[in-house]
């Protein structure tokens, strides 16, 4: 009995997997996302996914819930202290995720991040998963996820700003009336 429930997580598992990955790369062709991107997007929900499964299969298996829990809770306590110092790289992670499904402003798009300190603008050139590459000029800003998401940001307009020359032309009852 325990073989055959192992069996359909399992089954379940692979196919869920793959309708997910499937479903995140559709959504980053509709939203024009780079396939870098998208893969990175594809891998940390696919080991979501896994922790997830894993977890039923221990169940299954007749491992108390406890004792998967203190397991658990011990991997990450080991983890937590060692990314403590590098709690912005798993917030930014987190932001990446939001930012694939909602953010607003695609690659190409003209964006100003309002700041007290400092307005950037510029043209989005890559939305990667720690960062937001920002061309302004020659240069390149690169934008924390994080600090993004904190942000009040305005899409501009992507026509260029400066005027349109107007030509003037006479008219032709002017020039007919000067002869």
């Amino acid at each position: 009995m325990k073989l055959l429930l192992l069996s359909l997580i399992l089954v379940a598992a692979v196919l869920t997997i793959r309708f997910l990955n499937k479903a995140v790369i559709s959504l980053g062709q509709s939203k024009s996302v780079s396939s870098y991107r998208t893969k990175y997007i594809n891998k940390t929900l696919t080991l979501v996914l896994i922790v997830f499964y894993a977890v039923l299969g221990f169940t299954v298996l007749g491992i108390e819930y406890s004792q998967v829990t203190i397991f658990l809770s011990s991997i990450f306590a080991v983890l937590g202290v060692a990314l403590f110092a590098q709690w912005s790289i798993l917030s930014n992670i987190t932001a990446s995720l939001i930012i694939f499904f909602g953010f607003p402003y695609r690659v190409g798009d003209r964006i100003k991040i309002i700041d007290k300190d400092d307005d950037i603008s510029g043209t989005v050139e890559e939305i990667a998963l720690f960062h937001v590459l920002i061309r302004r000029g020659e240069d390149l800003i690169t934008y924390p996820n994080s600090l993004i998401l904190q942000k009040a940001v305005v899409k501009l307009s992507n026509k260029p700003t400066e005027p349109v020359p107007v030509e003037v032309k006479e008219s032709p009852t002017q020039s007919d009336s000067a002869n």
